[in-house]
């Protein structure tokens, strides 16, 4: 990959240059005074990114996965009920990490591209005796946007936990944390929160951190353990020092850049821009003939687009999209993996990213046998964009 190349897949994604020169610059001791302001001001901010004044929030050198893992762990205890409301990939990685902590795991089903009816979740949470409902804001298997706050109402009316996975959402789809009642909302840095990769992230409420303290078994897992980690949490945002492992110094150093840049853009600012990148390339995409995944629109997320390859089109289109200078990313759900591919479009995109990746799309698909009117799909992007929708 070259140096000019655009990177537009669903995570990693492009970063900011302040946050790539946070990252690159000198490290400092964990214990230092500089760091320990850095570090609390973080997790300062991801609450107010997450919209969660109420909740405790988590900064844990990981993946997206170890977030999962730290809510589940935490928050399950052997032999409890977990509803999975399921809409793909990565629906069923946060089925195994329960059943992994020994849940009892029932799942909320639909076809691939499609989100659970609100109506048949609710129906399961009145007679489920569950302790908890995990939710996929986005997946980033299907692009599907799932209803994160009627679902997150729903389990809260019947007493139900809910943890939300917004690894391919936070900071790009709208998600009011303490508004709608959200128990764990929990992400990665490389996505719309824009950090390379390295950073497990959650915001908790008090409801949550009640019920892990109120636990009759240990938490399986030292590294998830919420009792190791909250004391780090609780000194560093005081302004002192703590161990239990080391933190990932320059990664929290960018976190905190790029957390500032995101307040500063303002959270409904970010949201709509996201919105309006993504309907611009919806425009484009219809523009091409080509058929989105996700069913309907109410379904479809704004930080990526997952789209079908046209007849006599396959993933070799992916190669012609790099020598146009764009990295997409192909398939990921099991069941479709072959007939579809990902554009993701979250963090710093702008106009010029989308008029740069749709140029890019529309050439790699002429030039494998894909016909479309010459032009179209940019003129389509560009007329979007000067409507203002």
């Amino acid at each position: 990959m070259s140096e000019r190349d655009l990177l537009m897949i669903p995570g990693p994604v492009e970063f900011d240059p302040e946050v790539l020169r946070a990252l690159g610059a000198k490290t400092a001791s964990h214990v230092a005074p500089e760091f320990i302001a850095v570090f609390g001001r973080a997790l300062k901010r991801l609450r107010e990114v997450c919209l969660a004044p109420s909740a405790q929030p988590f900064v844990v050198a990981g993946s997206g996965t170890l977030a999962m893992e730290l809510a589940v762990a935490n928050l399950v205890e052997p032999g409890e009920r977990a509803l999975v409301v399921n809409t793909g990939y990565f629906s069923d990685r946060m089925a195994l990490l329960l059943e992994r902590h020994g849940a009892e795991v029932v799942h909320a089903r639909c076809a691939p591209g499609e989100a659970p009816d609100v109506a048949s979740v609710e129906a399961l949470l009145a007679g489920g005796r569950f302790k908890m409902m995990t939710v996929t804001h986005v997946d980033t298997s299907t692009g599907v946007l799932a209803p994160a706050e009627a679902l997150v109402k729903a389990a809260d009316r019947h007493g139900v936990l809910s943890v939300v996975d917004g690894v391919c959402a936070t900071a790009g789809e709208a998600f009011h944390q303490d508004a709608w009642g959200a128990d764990v909302y929990l992400t990665a840095s490389q996505k719309a929160i824009g950090v390379p990769p390295g950073l497990a992230l959650l915001t908790v409420s008090p409801r949550a951190m009640a019920a892990w303290r109120a636990r009759r078994t240990p938490v399986r897992s030292l590294y998830a353990d919420f009792g190791e980690w909250l004391p780090i949490m609780e000194a560093y945002e005081a302004g002192k020092a703590a161990y239990f492992a080391t933190p990932p110094v320059n990664l929290v150093c960018a976190l905190d850049v790029s957390l500032g840049q995101i307040l500063r853009e303002g959270m409904e600012a970010r949201f709509a821009r996201h919105r309006r990148m993504a309907r611009a390339f919806r425009a484009a995409w219809r523009a091409l003939g080509l058929k989105m995944l996700p069913v309907s629109e109410s379904v479809t997320a704004h930080t990526l687009s997952a789209l079908y390859y046209p007849e006599g089109v396959d993933a070799a289109v992916l190669g012609r999209a790099r020598e146009q200078g764009v990295v997409l990313a192909g398939g990921l759900h099991p069941q479709l993996k072959t007939r579809y591919f990902r554009v993701g479009h979250m963090n710093v995109v702008g106009p010029g990213d989308v008029l740069a990746t749709v140029g890019a799309v529309e050439r790699a698909l002429s030039a494998a046998g894909h016909r479309a009117s010459p032009g179209a799909a940019v003129a389509a992007v560009q007329a979007e964009l000067l409507s203002g929708g």
